[in-house]
């Protein structure tokens, strides 16, 4: 990490979770029980929610002003699961054009152990002006 303080959550959804954003493409957690499944291990979604993030913060320093991203798709390996710590998902660009980006991901305990690989595809498109139509 770069020594300054990792930036807190961009929205409702991100507060929840407790993510922090420490760079462009890296996201963390702190494991905590209220992200646990019926097991005691971190939910799978919670898993894909960091990685979603991490690959979208590693694109969205690529896009314009004019432009805006959506997840089209991810698909994850899960390896392994955690019941405590930090969980930190890393994204990468692969590949940029003007209509959409590929990308992937891993996501790492913070003693290193790898707990999940992804790959994923995000749309670029114009961003539409404040109050108008979907």
């Amino acid at each position: 990490m770069s020594g300054r303080p990792a930036e807190q959550a961009i929205d409702d959804v991100t507060r929840w979770l407790g993510m922090r954003f420490t760079a462009s493409g890296v996201t963390e957690l702190d494991v905590r029980p209220e992200l646990f499944n019926p097991a005691g291990l971190v939910s799978g979604p919670v898993v894909m929610a960091l990685v979603d993030y991490a690959m979208a913060t590693a694109l969205w320093v690529e896009v314009t002003e004019t432009e805006d991203i959506a997840t089209t798709n991810i698909s994850i390996n899960y390896i392994r699961s955690a019941r405590a710590g930090i969980i930190r998902a890393t994204g990468e660009l692969d590949r940029r054009n003007s209509r959409s980006a590929s990308l992937r991901a891993e996501v790492r305990h913070e003693d290193g152990t790898l707990l999940a690989t992804a790959v994923g595809s995000f749309a670029i498109f114009a961003r539409r002006m404040p109050g108008a139509a979907v």
